[in-house]
Order: structure tokens, then C-alpha cells, then sequence
């Protein structure tokens, strides 16, 4: 497809997504959707969300917290020198926070036009990066090659294997290393992705983990993203030999009146939209 027709297209359009469909989907295809998806979508996406996350900011979540303030990787001197993987970078702010601060990141994404902006970003904030293109269920890394890991809905919701991205991000940390991940929070699955009134109405099983899926003529997926409970969620660290340290459903804060997606302030302030999950290898 000619680059300049493209770029006048929304994400949908580019993928060929025809429909909605339920059925199991495999990593296989997982990761091809999930690759195509941010290709085509990194350019809109960004400029939808790029005054949430910033360039050189750590914004764990849409309630607005923050690494500065919630300091869940340690205390800012601890990340000093530390080698960091984010998993699931996208336009890597939270990479460039992290280098900022000390610390010696890599951020790791499926999508090249999302390291493309990563890349970008960096030279405009002249902050060098270094930057890996590769799924999370197989991390390209030696074992015990990082101190810290973090994911700020990054690669997670979107695997087929969630357990396996622990496993995989237990292996490369060193004995004592924190992973801390951010996810949507598992109640949220029983509602629709509406910020208003609709989407306080329950409108399926919390117990059901057959994905949200987006296919095209073809039955092929476009777009997954994947359930887990939040007992799985805690099994999948568990199994992982991590140590769950901390559960953080982050309250919406007062004055904060941003819509983002599914998260606004009438829901934030009746449930919880995103569970993160402080972890460390023993």
C-alpha cells in the first residue's frame, strides 16, 4: 500500500477488520495481530495520547499515577546504574524517565512503528534509548541480564501466554530483581468499553476467558486482547517463582476529569480500572 494512502486510513481500515468473533486464539496469531495492530495504529494512537503519557514521563495508568510519586521500581537513587527492561515500550517515555534518572533501560516492542516514534522521541529529547523489536513471550536476552522490569500495559493484556512473559522476565532478572506490571484490572472485562453510563452495566461472565476479538473477511484476527482473573494473574507470577510484594488498584484522583478510552472519571470513581502487580525474584 502506497505510504500517503496509509496514512489516511485508521487502523481498522489498514487491518481489514470486518467483524467481532469468538473463539481461542494462539500466541502465533496473537503476536501477528498485535504487530500489524500497532503498526497501523501508533501514528493515531500517539497523537491521541501523546499529552497523557508525555515524552519523558513515567505514567503508569490512566488514573494518572506516576513513578515519580509512587516510586513502586524503588527510590529514585536505588534505579540509579540499574539495568531496566521495559516490556512493551511503545513510544518508550517511561524508557527515557528511567535514563533520566540513572538508570540503564532497554525498551523491547513488537511494533516498528512504534520503536519508530521511540526513536524519534529520543533524539528530540536527546535521551539515547536502546531499543529492541521482539515479543514478550520470548525475550531476546541472556538469563539474569537485568536488575529491574517494568510494563506499563505494555505486551501483557495482548499475549495469549501471560504466564510465559513471567517466565520469560523471571529468567532475565537477577535474584533480588523487581518486575512491576500494570494491566487493566480484571473486573473490568465484565463491563462494555464506554466511559459513560453504558459501561457500568454488566454484560458478561468475569469468569470467561475467551478473548476480545477482531477479525477480518477472512476470520483471521485484526486485534486480541486477552482475559485473565485476577487469581490468574496471581497464579501466572506465582508460577513464575516471583514473590508478589504489593497489589496497586490506583483510586481516581480528584480534579482529574481526563477521558481515556474506557477509563473516565464516572467509572474511576466507582471501580477499579488498572491492578498493578509489585513482583521480585527471589
Amino acid at each position: 500500500m502506497h505510504p500517503a494512502r496509509w496514512s489516511s486510513m485508521n487502523a481498522e481500515e489498514i487491518v481489514g477488520t470486518a467483524g467481532v468473533a469468538r473463539r481461542a486464539v494462539s500466541s502465533a496469531e496473537s503476536e501477528r495481530a498485535s504487530r500489524a495492530w500497532w503498526d497501523a495504529d501508533a501514528d493515531d494512537y500517539l497523537d491521541e495520547h501523546a499529552r497523557d503519557i508525555g515524552e519523558t514521563a513515567f505514567v503508569w495508568c490512566p488514573e494518572n499515577l506516576r513513578e515519580d510519586d509512587a516510586q513502586l521500581l524503588g527510590a529514585p537513587d536505588e534505579l540509579r546504574g540499574k539495568r531496566v527492561l521495559e516490556v512493551g515500550c511503545g513510544s518508550a517515555p517511561c524508557s527515557r524517565w528511567l535514563a533520566a534518572h540513572g538508570a540503564r533501560p532497554v525498551g523491547l516492542d513488537l511494533s516498528s512503528s512504534m520503536l519508530r516514534h521511540a526513536t524519534a522521541a529520543n533524539r528530540r529529547a536527546g535521551i539515547e534509548v536502546p531499543l529492541v523489536q521482539a515479543g514478550a513471550e520470548h525475550l531476546p536476552f541472556a538469563d539474569a541480564s537485568f536488575d529491574v522490569a517494568c510494563s506499563a500495559f505494555g505486551a501483557i493484556p495482548f499475549v495469549a501466554e501471560p504466564g510465559l512473559v513471567m517466565r520469560e522476565v523471571a529468567r532475565v532478572l537477577r535474584p533480588g530483581g523487581r518486575f512491576v506490571f500494570a494491566v487493566n484490572h480484571p473486573v473490568r472485562w465484565v463491563f462494555p468499553d464506554d466511559p459513560g453510563p453504558a459501561g457500568l452495566t454488566v454484560g458478561q461472565s468475569y469468569f470467561d476467558r475467551t478473548p476480545y476479538l477482531e477479525v477480518d473477511a477472512h476470520g483471521a484476527a485484526t486485534y486480541v486482547e486477552h482475559h485473565r482473573t485476577l487469581g490468574d494473574r496471581v497464579r501466572d507470577v506465582v508460577g513464575a517463582g516471583l514473590v508478589l510484594e504489593d497489589l496497586v488498584e490506583p483510586e481516581w484522583p480528584e480534579g482529574h476529569e481526563r477521558i481515556w478510552g474506557q477509563w473516565s472519571p464516572l467509572r474511576g470513581r466507582l471501580l477499579p480500572g488498572t491492578a498493578i502487580f509489585v513482583t521480585r525474584r527471589p
